[in-house]
């Protein structure tokens, strides 16, 4: 059984000519691709099992990441369900010269846990252990979209 601080995660990805659009942005496909891997390990990381997305909500782009800068992505598993996981997820663009951030992007994402089989299979409670992991259950909770409950 985990806690929530044990399935955060914090991805960085250089921008790089290949990941963008017409504007010299990230794609924001792209983007969606390494939320989903991302986010994907912390579901894994508390289920123990392989997972796969099931919904994405809530995805909402405030700003761009430009080319050249780093696309952070914080990935966290918040709460379970039977066979699922919820997984809170935000991306910043990073300056990589002197780390200062901006958060880009918010979402929630679903996964659900598989057996070899690719059947839905049960996961373990998720535990809340210390202030970290309620501060960030929290704040998941705080600002999740109804539709993902």
């Amino acid at each position: 059984m985990s806690n929530v601080s044990d399935t955060y995660i914090e991805n960085r990805q250089r921008v790089q000519p290949t990941h963008t659009n017409n504007y010299e942005a990230a794609h924001g496909g792209t983007v969606v691709k390494w939320m989903d891997e991302v986010g994907a390990m912390s579901a894994m990381r508390h289920a123990g099992e392989t997972c796969v997305t099931a919904k994405i909500s809530e995805l909402d782009f405030v700003r761009p990441i430009p080319q050249g800068d780093t696309c952070v992505i914080e990935s966290y598993a918040y709460a379970a369900g039977r066979t699922s996981v919820r997984v809170r997820l935000r991306a910043y663009r990073e300056e990589p010269r002197t780390g200062g951030r901006e958060q880009t992007t918010d979402s929630y994402f679903v996964f659900v846990a598989v057996d070899e089989a690719g059947s839905p299979t049960p996961v373990p409670d998720l535990t809340v252990e210390g202030d970290r992991c309620r501060e960030l259950r929290d704040a998941a909770l705080a600002a999740e979209p109804d539709e993902t409950r």
